[in-house]
């Protein structure tokens, strides 16, 4: 019981200097809610044909009117099937995945025109670019026979117990948008971004096909199974080495976000 009142007031504490942070001029609280898309081993082409839904919260510091400074958390969810692919490899490939990303992350923007520095010269409109780093969590999974499996566990490339890949990872932000004022309060964000990662799992597919039998005794029939998923619609291609996806390049996704944000305005006193 001590501990759970000692959280409480930390709580209580921390949104009361978040309230005073905040009153404080230049920042601003919002919102955004979109679409995100990844390019990898599943997507090499970087198709739009699964999209999945992405949103999160963020805080801005506005400096002056040009720069600004945001953090944000946010969700995505990100997938690919090679049921979907042109290639005759990928498509007797036959891999798929699907995986929820929560990211944080900062970045820096700078506005093309003047927005929200208290001047005169504010524009109601402003494009502008952003760049900055993130910290991101992922975990594909794959459905077998009705049941979704997180595929890390499975080893699939060949991976023994305790030697699987992270499921944390960095990345580089790097997009644009656009800024509208509605009011001297509110603005709309519409934005896209994309994150470079610094991983090649994020669609459990990097390397080559691993021995089936070891990725058996390590993980299990399901495993094996789930590594090489070619056999379930024609012949078997996952010959022990043979490429099974690029590892020269780490994956990536997009965002393609809209957002509303509150700017926080000092309050002024009444001359007399």
């Amino acid at each position: 019981m001590r501990i759970l009142k000692n959280i409480v007031f930390l709580l209580v504490v921390g949104i009361l200097n978040l309230n005073s942070v905040f009153a404080q001029e230049g920042w601003e609280l919002g919102g955004f809610v979109g679409m995100s898309t990844y390019y990898g081993d599943l997507n090499p082409k970087f198709s739009f044909k699964r999209l999945g839904p992405s949103l999160g919260v963020l805080a801005r510091k506005n400096f002056d009117g040009r720069l600004c400074f945001r953090v944000a958390a946010s969700y995505a969810n990100v997938g690919a099937s090679d049921k979907k692919a042109k290639g005759e490899f990928e498509r007797a490939r036959n891999l798929s995945f699907s995986s929820n990303i929560f990211e944080a992350s900062a970045v820096m923007e700078f506005n093309f025109q003047d927005f929200h520095s208290n001047t005169r010269e504010d524009k109601p409109v402003a494009p502008y670019l952003l760049a900055g780093i993130g910290l991101l969590h992922f975990n594909p999974t794959a459905v077998y026979d009705g049941v979704r499996y997180n595929l890390r566990d499975m080893g699939t490339e060949g991976q023994a117990r305790g030697e699987e890949y992270g499921l944390v990872s960095g990345a580089v932000i790097l997009g644009g948008g656009v800024k509208i004022d509605m009011n001297p309060s509110l603005s709309w964000n519409i934005e896209i971004s994309g994150r470079l990662s610094f991983t090649d799992y994020l669609d459990d597919v990097s390397g080559v096909y691993g021995d089936p039998n070891a990725i058996a005794g390590y993980h299990g029939d399901i495993a094996a199974a789930l590594a090489d998923r070619s056999v379930e619609i024609g012949e078997r291609i996952g010959r022990v080495g043979r490429q099974r996806g690029d590892s020269k390049s780490n994956d990536s996704y997009v965002f393609l976000t809209v957002g509303l944000a509150y700017r926080f305005r000092p309050l002024s006193c009444p001359a007399y």
